[in-house]
């Protein structure tokens, strides 16, 4: 029962740090990134689809994003998702390819990005918490039914905490590296 209840307790952990790394690839750096297109749907044939399901997205160099519709009637379509997106760049088309500059953003915006970052941290670090909480909660459940005796509860609770510590430390070195790679010019 207790080591179900650790394991559990630390799949939950793997898989907030994962949501908080995919999120930090979605903030905007002033660096092209495919994950930058992750959110926005276009309207293919009545369907919202994925850009990614419907063209192949290069990166040529740090500050341009190139997207190749497999379907060349599609690239009005991706052209009018980007516009209304809330990604803030002007879609440049040819014809056969899209091509996105990523300006470098200004201080202030680098600031406003880091703050996000910050939030976006502290939500997953709440997360962990919770999910530290949760796992507590079960073995305490597991010792009121006379499964789990005292002493094993207290060393599974200290085996939950040193997770929680381990992968909140984890979270704030990925933050640390986002915060230098957001307000690196």
């Amino acid at each position: 029962m207790a080591s179900e209840t650790i394991t559990a307790t630390e799949e939950g952990m793997k898989k907030a740090l994962a949501s908080l790394s995919h999120e930090f690839g979605t903030i905007r750096t002033g660096r092209a990134s495919a994950a930058s297109l992750d959110h926005i749907k276009v309207d293919y044939y009545g369907t919202s689809t994925p850009i990614t399901q419907i063209a192949g997205v290069k990166v040529p160099e740090a500050h341009m994003l190139i997207i190749e519709p497999w379907d060349k009637s599609a690239l009005k379509s991706i052209e009018k998702a980007i516009l209304g997106s809330d990604l803030g760049i002007t879609p440049s088309t040819d014809g056969t390819v899209i091509r996105l500059p990523f300006p470098a953003p200004t201080e202030e915006r680098r600031r406003e990005l880091v703050k996000q970052c910050r939030k976006v941290a502290e939500e997953c670090r709440v997360s962990m918490r919770n999910i530290r909480r949760d796992g507590n909660t079960k073995l305490d459940r597991a010792k009121r039914d006379d499964d789990l005796s005292e002493d094993e509860v207290r060393r599974d609770e200290a085996h939950i905490q040193r997770l929680t510590d381990s992968y909140i430390a984890q979270i704030d070195e990925l933050l640390k590296k986002k915060e230098a790679e957001v307000m690196e010019i």
